[in-house]
């Protein structure tokens, strides 16, 4: 009897799920919203059957029309502008007046300064170093004594080059008389003319030994001067410096002079930005200990460094007082020029259907698509160029609208 009980139970809460599932839907998928959806009952007995249109008729089956014919594919603003026309109401938005404003076109650079160069005042001959006329860090100019070394005998090495001078031209002027005293016989129809050819050759020997005697004394005077080593440019000793007493061959240093006058910066310009860069821009460098200067830039590479891709480029900074050191970190402003540009707050920036940066504006009550230019994001706000000079940028709905669509638009300050 319990067991009737539980069967009978079973089947009539079968029969009730049975009836529930008869009156629900069957959506067959890919067809689209609304479409391929029907009555579960209608699949057993069809769209016609006895218990399909007694349960249409009391309401109990759900209704499958199609609700919109708005296409499934479009976007959601282009729905919404659907929907806008079936309704004949236009969509409301925000705009502002936004005026473009000369923009100061800069580059920052990061890197260091150098010194315009470093020259070494080398030794020209060899010798023992006799004095050493500057220490580290002294200021020399052009031209100014740095070392001297051991003359030897050079000081008697140019006396002697200077007698034989001396005795070449005796023997040319003794030659120079022989050669006047001839001249003047064979004038007189004294000598014959024949006789003139032996005081001719003597008078050219003469002058070629004084040749070679101020040849010999020039090398002696100049082998002399060596022994005096000069600065050859306006800078800083730096080392090395020579020491007293020690041996210096010809091409060692007595001293390396820095000049640092004018500074150069040394930097880095990224390789998308090396289009704008250009010889003679103005510059501002700040270096890092606070000290600022204005430079020129002076050199662009035309190579990018291989592991950076980026460009070397050179800034030329007068330091006539020496008050910037070389070798210090330091960032530059390279100043491009101007450029009208317009500074906007970051919401108004939106994407196109193609992922587009730019901005969307109303002109002639339709909306416009505008694409934009980042050049500088500040705190205030971006500045970007691409614009027209003056334009209504959308600032509330700009994401609900979309290009060509007639809009209702209100001053932001109004609303």
């Amino acid at each position: 009897m319990r067991a009737l009980f539980s069967y009978g139970l079973a089947f009539i809460i079968i029969l009730g799920v049975g009836a529930w599932l008869a009156t629900g839907t069957f959506v067959q998928g890919g067809k689209g919203p609304g479409n391929g959806e029907m009555p579960v009952l209608a699949l057993v007995e069809g769209q016609d059957g006895p218990v399909h249109s007694a349960l249409e008729g009391t309401g109990v089956l759900a209704d499958h029309q199609e609700e919109s014919e708005i296409d499934p594919h479009l976007t959601i603003a282009q729905r919404q502008d659907a929907v806008v026309g079936e309704s004949a109401e236009l969509r409301s938005v925000r705009v502002k007046t936004y005026v473009a404003k000369a923009f100061s076109l800069e580059v920052p650079l990061r890197g260091q300064t150098k010194a315009f160069a470093s020259v070494t005042a080398a030794a020209e001959t060899t010798g023992t170093v006799a004095t050493v006329l500057v220490a580290k860090g002294q200021k020399v100019k052009t031209g100014e004594l740095l070392c001297t070394l051991d003359q030897g005998t050079r000081q008697a090495a140019v006396a002697q080059a200077q007698a034989g001078f001396a005795q070449a031209q005796a023997s040319l002027s003794s030659a120079q008389a022989d050669f006047d005293t001839n001249a003047k016989l064979v004038a007189q129809g004294i000598s014959a003319t024949n006789t003139s050819r032996p005081f001719e050759v003597a008078l050219e020997a003469a002058k070629a030994q004084v040749s070679a005697a101020q040849s010999g004394l020039d090398n002696a005077t100049a082998e002399l001067n060596r022994t005096s080593i000069f600065a050859k440019s306006d800078g800083v000793v730096q080392d090395p410096v020579a020491t007293v007493g020690s041996m210096l061959a010809a091409g060692q240093p007595c001293a390396t002079i820095v000049q640092l006058d004018p500074m150069v910066f040394v930097g880095n310009v990224p390789e998308v930005r090396i289009g704008l860069a250009r010889l003679g821009l103005d510059a501002k460098i700040t270096l890092i200990s606070g000290q600022t200067a204005d430079g020129k830039v002076t050199y662009i590479s035309s190579q990018a460094d291989a592991a950076t891709r980026t460009f070397p480029v050179e800034i030329q900074i007068p330091n006539p007082n020496g008050s910037l050191l070389a070798g210090v970190t330091a960032t530059a402003i390279v100043n491009l020029g101007s450029s009208p540009a317009q500074l906007l707050p970051q919401s108004v920036l939106t994407l196109d259907d193609a992922g587009v940066l730019g901005v969307r504006a109303v002109l002639d009550s339709k909306v416009q698509f505008y694409p934009v230019t980042i050049i500088s994001d500040t705190r205030d706000g971006i500045w970007v160029t691409g614009l027209p000079m003056s334009l209504d940028i959308i600032t509330v709905g700009q994401d609900f609208v979309q290009a060509g669509q007639t809009v209702n638009a209100s001053p932001a300050e109004e609303i």
